[in-house]
């Protein structure tokens, strides 16, 4: 409804991420094909690299994947599968940069749980990581937290669960391969579960209601604070003041209108995207798609 710059390009981060997972994998084969190289020795996330300094292999190790002979293909695709699923919605309601903030964050805490239980038990989870998988199922956390009851369809099963039931299966899956790593293969389970955290933390402690921050009303709450004097006046002489009646948006002057209703609300979708609107926020737009004249 606002007349935006016709050169602005609408940019999506989730396909942003496929393109560069897609161009590292590419490149990495490229330059490393079978993942003994210096290439992997500074890019992918070791406990022992880590713990020498190298804190930048908690984010390039989220764009390696398997090299090409190792079945990297399949890894590759799988992740970028799940980032294009589940990345589209919640980018909508969280808006770029949050979206990349969970990503990148379920990423980094996905590898430090990794680097950590490597060091731990060596020779159980020790050994370089690659692949955006933490980062990925953060994105299906989050998903799965703002709509739990959406209806999904298995890869290539004819199966529907919930997202809720999927998050659960999930995080079953993992701590079974956490339990027995013999059993899991090649396949970083403590990783995949920091992911999930990172995604189920957030949305549940930061983001309530399409990106509305729940820690902000008590704040508010505490500006407000009110004098004692003021307080022992009231109690004394209380105030009785007739209600003042608020017009409705349909009673508003179409300037007014616009300037207090509607220029929020697009604020709010620009912001946190469409799905974060409120059925009366969308009545109002009806509501300003009606009184905007024929063109």
């Amino acid at each position: 409804m606002r007349r935006r710059p016709a050169r602005k390009f609408a940019w999506s981060v989730t396909l942003v991420l496929i393109v560069v997972n897609v161009a590292m994998f590419v490149l990495q084969n490229v330059v490393s094909p079978y993942g003994r190289t210096p290439f992997y020795r500074i890019l992918a996330l070791s406990a022992e690299d880590l713990a020498h300094g190298w804190v930048w292999q908690l984010l390039t190790y989220q764009f390696l994947h398997a090299p090409l002979l190792w079945g990297g293909l399949l890894h590759v695709l799988g992740n970028c599968l799940t980032i294009y699923v589940f990345g589209h919605a919640v980018e909508a309601v969280l808006g770029k940069w949050r979206f990349l903030g969970v990503y990148l964050i379920g990423g980094v805490a996905g590898g430090l749980l990794q680097a950590g239980a490597s060091l731990v038990w060596p020779q159980l989870y020790g050994g370089y990581v690659v692949g955006a998988s933490a980062g990925a199922f953060g994105l299906v956390a989050a998903f799965a937290v703002r709509f739990p009851d959406q209806l999904l369809t298995l890869f290539f099963l004819p199966i529907e669960v919930r997202a809720r039931v999927l998050i659960w299966v999930s995080l079953a899956l993992t701590a079974l391969g956490i339990a027995f790593p013999a059993y899991g293969g090649q396949v970083a389970h403590w990783g995949h579960l920091g992911g999930m955290l990172t995604g189920l933390l957030y949305m549940r402690m930061w983001v309530r209601g399409g990106g509305q921050s729940w820690y902000r009303e008590p704040r508010a709450r505490r500006r407000e604070a009110v004098s004692p004097v003021a307080v022992a006046r009231a109690r004394q002489e209380p105030v009785r003041t007739a209600p003042q009646r608020t017009p409705s948006p349909a009673e508003l002057a179409p300037a007014d209108f616009m300037s207090q209703e509607v220029d929020p609300i697009l604020d709010k979708i620009s912001a946190h995207g469409i799905q974060s609107l409120t059925d009366r926020e969308r009545q109002i737009l009806e509501q300003a798609r009606k009184k905007l004249p024929p063109r």
